[in-house]
């Protein structure tokens, strides 16, 4: 009890300080985690909590409520938009990334065929709290390379199911056919969603409705932590991972108008839990057999991540732009934590040696503590080898340019409001995302960029700070938030003009009180009573 209480204690004053150090440094909070478990273990001898089921448990929940944060910000209606990404993109990375590995792993290291497949399959994943975490805290998950990222990510931890399963019928004894243990997995899949989709639905939102019209923040958490955890639970007990209940209960959630206030409130107990994942991963460190196998673990490292960018943007690149491709790809390029558990059972199960599993998770591990440092960089390396991308990241600042009017979106929207500048003379600058809008404001003799205006070097390369006012005219709401906040962090003071289609948007944006919001329903009613007064109904004139 002594030790526990020693390493709670050691464990949150160490991480603070050095993730005090590492933000200052804009590093990720994640290296500060591992970096935190692997000096407690050596510095206070706490080898025996390496395997401590207790630890294993709550760690696993910071993948639990980062997957239930996902399932917030995928709600059925998005995933049907998405599916493409999520199954056709998603299944090819996964598939071929797979076929490349294991044949590498066979023929080219001469592993064993149950090796090499286990191997394969565990590299094939990506690290859903690596990336996604870093895609929501840098606001890019709703740009075009963070939505393929987070839609392949999905198909991968869905994927952790078959994948789990096959290792349970290569370690069967014979008790059971493969059959039956197929249809006993569909038939518990059917009834996990069935329940959670039909049963699930009416209670999350009846208890979300009584617990929030109580108008007490502790009912409210509460009511969000049992969904989370029953949810979880459930899952767990009919033969699936914690996760995938805590995503289902998610995209639930998402359907309804509390997902908002679930998302904030349920962030902490995330940001915490996944730290204590993180710093689980520090504790698996060997450090023995990691110097004794330092080139074979590093070059095993590069060989996967060249490998798996390589395939990853041949799949990608079949539907997507080059740039976008590239990025998506790097992004993914790390081995991720279901490796982890995939080894864990593996070698449980006597699929393989407990050699070979201390050094392929000390890969995994390795690759954990690579790539924060690697992704912030991944649109840098894009531009070293493709010089045409979808974003203005590589362009030329626009020179000296003050009090100008930036115009975010060239629809049809934007080009009214163009047109009015025009008449009365005002100097505007056009940025949009789309090439095909681009080209026709360029078209017209306009100086228009293309470029996400969510960026910060396209805000520094337009001289937003400058400018005397940006309009936003995009339609997607996420976006129009993203910018906005982002705008809004490099300049409290930014004069921003927003164009609001409906009360939800309203909503999404209120918690920015520098906001100047259009909303168009209520300008349209204003109009029309305008209107009204100047015109005459029955002979009458209305003054």
């Amino acid at each position: 009890m002594d030790k526990t209480i020693l390493f709670i204690v050691a464990a949150l004053g160490l991480s603070t300080v050095i993730n005090l150090i590492l933000k200052r440094l804009n590093l990720s909070l994640i290296i500060g985690y591992i970096v935190t478990g692997t000096f407690l273990v050596y510095a206070l001898n706490l080898r025996e909590f390496v395997h401590s089921e207790a630890l294993e448990g709550v760690a696993e929940f910071g993948i639990v409520f980062l997957m239930f944060t996902i399932g917030l910000e995928i709600s059925l209606s998005k995933m049907n938009k998405m599916k493409e990404i999520i199954f056709v993109n998603g299944f090819l990375q996964v598939g071929l990334n797979s076929v490349v590995l294991f044949l590498a792993a066979f023929y080219g290291l001469h592993l064993g065929f149950i090796e090499s497949l286990i191997s394969a399959l565990a590299f094939s994943l990506s690290s859903t709290a690596i990336v996604l975490t870093f895609l929501k805290s840098s606001k890019e998950i709703h740009t075009p390379y963070g939505q393929r990222a987070t839609g392949i990510l999905i198909f991968q931890d869905l994927a952790v199911i078959p994948i789990l399963i096959l290792l349970g019928v290569l370690a069967n004894d014979g008790t059971q056919s493969v059959e039956k243990i197929v249809m006993d997995t569909v038939l518990s899949a059917t009834v996990v969603l069935v329940l959670l989709f039909l049963v699930g639905k009416q209670l999350f939102t009846w208890l979300l409705h009584f617990s929030a019209s109580a108008q007490t923040d502790e009912l409210f958490m509460s009511s969000v932590l049992f969904i989370v955890i029953a949810a979880s639970y459930f899952a767990h007990a009919m033969g699936f991972t914690y996760s995938l209940g805590a995503f289902v209960a998610g995209m639930i959630i998402a359907e309804t108008k509390y997902y908002h206030k679930v998302e904030a409130d349920i962030a902490p107990f995330k940001d915490i839990l996944l730290g204590t994942f993180f710093i689980l991963i520090g504790m698996k460190v060997e450090i023995g057999i990691f110097f004794e196998h330092f080139g074979l673990i590093i070059a095993l490292f590069m060989a996967v991540v060249f490998l798996k960018t390589v395939v990853t943007y041949l799949a990608l690149r079949l539907t997507t732009p080059s740039d976008i491709a590239l990025e998506t790809a790097l992004a993914l390029s790390q081995i991720g934590e279901f490796a982890l558990v995939i080894f864990s059972i593996a070698s449980a199960t006597k699929l393989i040696g407990v050699e070979f599993t201390s050094i392929a998770m000390l890969v995994v591990i390795f690759s954990m503590m690579i790539a924060p440092f690697l992704i912030p960089y991944t649109q840098k390396i894009v531009s070293l080898f493709i010089k045409e991308t979808h974003y203005l990241s590589e362009v030329e600042d626009i020179g000296e340019r003050k009090d100008h009017i930036v115009i975010c979106g060239y629809s049809r929207v934007g080009q009214y409001v163009q047109e009015h500048l025009d008449m009365y003379g005002y100097e505007y600058i056009i940025v949009d995302n789309n090439p095909k809008l681009v080209q026709e404001a360029l078209d017209k003799g306009l100086e228009a960029y293309l470029g996400d205006l969510s960026k910060t070097t396209i805000i520094e390369a337009l001289h937003v700070k400058d400018a005397a006012a940006i309009i936003i005219t995009l339609d997607n709401p996420d976006i129009k938030a993203m910018i906005v906040e982002k705008i809004l962090h490099e300049d409290i003071n930014s004069n921003i003009i927003v164009q609001i289609a409906s009360q939800e948007e309203r909503k999404k944006l209120k918690h920015l009180h520098m906001l100047n919001a259009v909303d168009g329903e209520v300008e349209i009613a204003r109009i029309l009573v305008e209107r009204v007064m100047q015109c005459q109904l029955s002979g009458k004139r209305f003054l």
